[in-house]
């Protein structure tokens, strides 16, 4: 029987969780490529330390040897950082091999010159392991883009923040003692900022930019915020008004421009992702025909990771196109230019009842807290003017009872 000789660059959680899913299930991988395949070396970085690895797998801390293997047809990549993550997967392109990445960050700077060195040498790139765990969304973007137009993206695409704020409203806990626990279990770094600054989520929206809409953003343009600023106090008054603050990437078209954001919003109880909770992912894509589609599921973890990587492993090896569907679509969504669509806004430090022809006053929710209708620019016009103090946007449905009149709001 013809073998599949796999490398595997990182031996981490998730090269070690790739390496034993290989192992696990070699009749199920055998059964659909009718190759068994094997690992033929891993890279790593330290040679001393002990791993459980068979005999006769190369076990090496230079890439050229791994090159130089007289069989390898595909490359896993689960390593940090830009280089020489980068430069490895390059060569291994270039040597005809099919390459699969976990690495978001690395992917974001560099997927379409990837994307496009694979095309011309004829291999295929896996990459669903950048944007949401083991979630499938890049697979089911590639189905839905054979005829669906999508519209809009939207997405919890960071275990880490989802968990603090999981754990500051359930635990009535600061965002420091969530941040800390967090941290204990291992889904938080010693320097969290990617995490909680909104970065790796940032990176994971580009790619799914490229997906959805064959393009991404200007990078400079994309509004991006962390999850720094709240505070248990305002968890506590946006609960009992029966919304969550979650950290959601969205991305859209607008005419001929793709507006993307990564920043924390309230949602109602009726939104998909109201009850997406600890560290679990999910990603809402809107299209034409099939309308609303949520996928939800672990994004992070070594099997989750894997799995997402396994089924790359046999997405590359049908030798699939790298760039299928990566074109872009003709989907555009109905609203108005970004900044002057008014929305469902909850806003902090505005003097009670304040009175502005183009703010509609919806409901006061505290001494110094309100929901409004406004736009963006209005807004940040009032953050300038120094007569609010902060805001952030409701998405989905929001009731009031306002007068014993019950009152409806739709946000999308």
């Amino acid at each position: 029987m013809s073998v599949i000789k796999v490398a595997i660059l990182g031996f981490g959680t998730v090269g070690e969780g790739v390496y034993k899913t290989i192992q696990s299930h070699e009749d199920e991988l055998t059964g659909v490529l009718g190759k068994k395949v094997e690992v033929a070396a891993v890279l790593i970085k330290n040679k001393k330390k002990t791993r459980d690895i068979n005999e006769g797998v190369l076990i090496t801390t230079d890439f050229a040897e791994i090159l130089n293997l007289p069989q390898l047809d595909v490359v896993v990549e689960a390593i940090v950082g830009k280089e020489p993550t980068f430069t490895f997967l390059k060569q291994a392109i270039q040597r005809g091999c099919h390459i699969i990445t976990a690495n978001k960050e690395m992917f974001a700077y560099y997927g379409s010159e990837l994307l496009e060195l694979a095309e011309n040498h004829n291999v295929s790139v896996g990459y669903e392991a950048t944007v949401a765990g083991g979630i499938p969304v890049i697979q089911t973007l590639r189905q839905l883009l054979n005829v669906n137009r999508v519209r809009q993206v939207q997405g919890i695409l960071n275990g880490t923040s989802n968990f603090i704020l999981t754990e500051m409203r359930e635990g009535k806990q600061s965002f420091a003692a969530a941040l800390r626990l967090a941290q204990e279990k291992g889904y938080a770094e010693v320097d969290p900022t990617n995490d909680v600054e909104g970065f790796d989520a940032f990176y994971k929206t580009m790619i799914l930019s490229r997906i959805a809409f064959g393009e991404e953003p200007k990078w400079h343009d994309v509004e991006r915020k962390g999850i720094t600023t709240i505070t248990s106090e305002l968890i506590e008054v946006t609960e009992k008004l029966g919304l969550r603050f979650k950290h959601i990437a969205s991305i859209s078209r607008i005419g001929n421009q793709i507006n993307a954001s990564v920043r924390p919003v309230l949602v109602g109880k009726f939104h998909p992702f109201y009850h997406v909770e600890g560290v679990e992912n999910a990603v809402n894509v809107q299209s034409d025909i099939v309308g609303s589609i949520t996928l939800q599921g672990p994004g992070a973890g070594m099997f989750p990771t894997a799995s997402a990587v396994i089924e790359d492993l046999v997405f590359v090896c049908q030798n699939q196109p790298p760039n299928k569907n990566y074109n872009k679509t003709t989907a555009a969504c109905e609203q108005k230019e970004k900044g002057n669509g008014k929305g469902l806004w909850f806003i902090q430090g505005l003097v009670k009842n304040y009175l502005s022809p183009s703010l509609t006053w919806v409901e006061q929710t505290s001494e110094d807290t309100a929901i409004i209708q406004a736009t963006q620019k209005e807004l940040e016009q009032l953050i300038s003017q120094k007569k609010a103090s902060g805001y952030f946007q409701i998405i989905g449905e929001y009731k009031i009872l306002s007068n014993n009149k019950e009152a409806n709001f739709a946000v999308i």
